[in-house]
């Protein structure tokens, strides 16, 4: 269906023969409505299901925690890597356990603060907060709190102009809505969340709002990775998911230049059905994904419980720090003896047997401050987050 622009363009200024306009995207819902036909609404129901599969991840698991911890991770790695980062998942586990990582530290505080930003997120709404724009600047505000984009007004709304892609607006790929629009555009924004004015499903109000709130890039730096965060958090403060487990970064990672290409038909020709059939896959493929991936580090445990089991009386122990490990895979002695009560020395022995089993490795090559990782664990949580 041919659809009128969703939005309108104001000029923001001439230089010489450059004309520069900056578009002020309407507020949604799209006007005229949607066209959901048999090939997007089979794609939304296939979306839903795989959903609800993912959602009841936590009967499969023995303890959703583990899965969470390294699964967060592996997101705040890939949406960074779309923004240009390098930090691989074992550089930011190392980072979080005071090893040095392989890339400048800029890139890996990056995704750290991306971790500190979604918890905060999360745990603000399981306080009782709704997903407002106050909560918005807040996990902004967190995002940008250290390193790289610290100068650039952490949880406050752009008051300059920016742009995408070029080196100025008038050759930018897109100019988004001028400084002075930007607090109307996310007060309609919020509303939308809110179902004002109409109650919207949830998936289809996450698949619109992540493409409205690129639209209007209200932030001077860290919209693109809001804007992906905020699809997990809607999920979240609709119910659609009991933990933060959907992670689309990977997808669009993969997809990267039809994902831009779909955002901008949105803009140009209002093709919103088009965006939704590959959001709506996005979220199905993703939620299999994390299903396998899952089954898969159930039974990695469960195989390694049992070459635990064949090594006699040192057994008690070994399980100990196996189980420590699938709390956190990167670790030094003085943690795992922490976390599991036991002394130096037999953590230390118990990591010398696992590393026999093949189920650790020391990491550092160092004689002092030695760290050790759950080397099969992080290799399956590793796959697709290589740099870019």
């Amino acid at each position: 269906m041919k659809r009128n622009r969703p939005g309108h363009y104001i000029t923001i200024s001439k230089i010489a023969d450059e004309r520069c306009r900056a578009f002020v995207p309407a507020p949604l819902l799209p006007n005229p409505p949607l066209e959901i036909d048999g090939e997007l609404r089979d794609a939304i129901d296939r979306a839903l299901i795989a959903l609800g599969r993912l959602d009841s991840i936590s009967t499969l698991l023995p303890d959703t925690s583990l899965f969470l911890y390294m699964y967060v991770r592996k997101e705040a790695v890939l949406s960074s890597q779309i923004e240009g980062t390098q930090s691989s998942l074992a550089d930011l586990l190392l980072f979080e356990s005071d090893g040095a990582p392989g890339v400048p530290l800029d890139d890996v505080r990056e995704v750290s603060n991306y971790v500190a930003a979604m918890y905060h997120g999360i745990n603000r709404m399981r306080e009782g907060f709704p997903l407002s724009l106050r909560l918005i600047r807040e996990i902004h505000g967190v995002l940008l709190s250290k390193g790289r984009g610290s100068e650039k007004a952490p949880g406050e709304f752009r008051r300059t102009q920016n742009w995408i892609g070029g080196t100025r607006p008038g050759n930018a790929n897109f100019v988004p809505p001028p400084p002075d629009h930007v607090v109307e555009c996310m007060g309609a924004l919020e509303k939308f969340l809110h179902n004002d004015p109409v109650a919207t499903p949830t998936l289809i109000k996450a698949a619109l709002a992540h493409v409205q709130f690129e639209t209007i890039h209200p932030f001077l730096d860290g919209n693109g990775r809001l804007g992906r965060l905020l699809v997990t958090l809607l999920l979240c403060a609709e119910g659609a998911l009991s933990e933060p487990l959907l992670y689309l970064s990977l997808y669009f990672k993969t997809h990267r230049q039809h994902y831009y290409d779909l955002l901008q038909q949105v803009r140009t020709e209002g093709d919103w059905e088009n965006w939704l059939h590959f959001f709506m896959t996005g979220v199905r493929e993703t939620s299999n994904l994390a299903v396998k991936t899952a089954q898969r580090l159930v039974a990695l445990f469960e195989n390694d419980r049992r070459a635990i089991q064949t090594i006699g009386k040192a057994a008690g122990s070994a399980f100990r720090v196996h189980h420590a490990l699938q709390q956190k895979p990167v670790a030094s002695i003085s943690w795992i003896s922490k976390k599991t009560g036991l002394s130096f020395p037999t953590v230390t022995a118990s990591l010398s047997t696992l590393q026999k089993q093949g189920i650790a490795r020391e990491l550092t090559g160092r004689r002092r401050g030695r760290l050790f990782g759950y080397d099969q664990y992080i290799k399956i949580l590793s796959e697709g987050t290589e740099p870019l």
